[in-house]
């Protein structure tokens, strides 16, 4: 479904993505992995349009997505949930929630939007409220429910766990593993790795830009490397 290719990145003279390929099969979970400035959030914003890569290609079903607007990747079916949630805090859940299907023209958004209560009833509850006054988890389930509301074919998640409780983490992937099983392929970026592998079929890891390892989930929850560097063993 989703395919990179020899992709390179760079903020002026400084070269965060040095030449990364991965793939994202459709039904898949995809994570990918590294320490802080590896290139995990650089390589989402590539792919949805939000940095323009230097070379390299980018395509969704053989469709190249390579200087198209990120307006127009949405429409194609490619949701971005970024890093920090970026809720529209003066505004309810709910309208939070219309803005995110905001590309799409079929006449599917009411049922959608019952589809996103049912996996996050908390948001029903806060229908009418602010969104600037939920709490950070409840923020971080509008950030996901809103990029579900694209309805899209593939939906890119960045730190989803980021500053919640335990508790609150292992709910947010619960949700995810509930969101795949609904048919959307998800490529997550997660720097708890423990739990990104949980839910993943395989993984990536990258480091200083360039792709270390990659691999089937259980294959890099066996690497002594990654237990060592990002599993917090030996």
């Amino acid at each position: 479904m989703l395919e990179v290719e020899d992709l390179h990145v760079a903020y002026g003279e400084i070269r965060a993505l040095r030449g990364i390929s991965l793939r994202v099969e459709e039904g898949e979970i995809v994570a990918l992995l590294g320490n802080n400035g590896a290139g995990k959030t650089t390589t989402l914003k590539a792919i949805s349009g939000l940095l323009p890569p230097r070379a390299g290609t980018i395509r969704l079903a053989g469709e190249p997505l390579v200087g198209i607007p990120p307006h127009a990747i949405a429409a194609r079916g490619v949701a971005h949930v970024p890093e920090g949630r970026r809720m529209f805090t003066r505004l309810s859940v709910e309208d939070n929630l219309a803005l995110g299907a905001y590309v799409r023209r079929d006449g599917g958004i009411a049922q959608d939007l019952e589809r996103v209560f049912a996996l996050f009833p908390r948001l029903r509850e806060r229908r009418d409220q602010l969104a600037g006054t939920l709490s950070g988890g409840e923020q971080q389930m509008l950030a996901i429910a809103r990029g579900l509301m694209l309805r899209p074919r593939i939906l890119l998640l960045d730190e989803p766990s980021m500053g919640l409780a335990p508790l609150l983490v292992e709910q947010i992937f619960d949700t995810i593993r509930d969101i795949n099983r609904e048919g959307t392929t998800v490529l997550v970026v997660e720097q708890n790795a423990a739990m990104a592998l949980e839910v993943a079929s395989r993984a990536y890891v990258l480091e200083q830009g360039a792709i270390a390892l990659e691999g089937s989930a259980e294959a890099l929850q066996a690497d002594e490397a990654v237990r060592k560097a990002y599993l917090g063993e030996g």
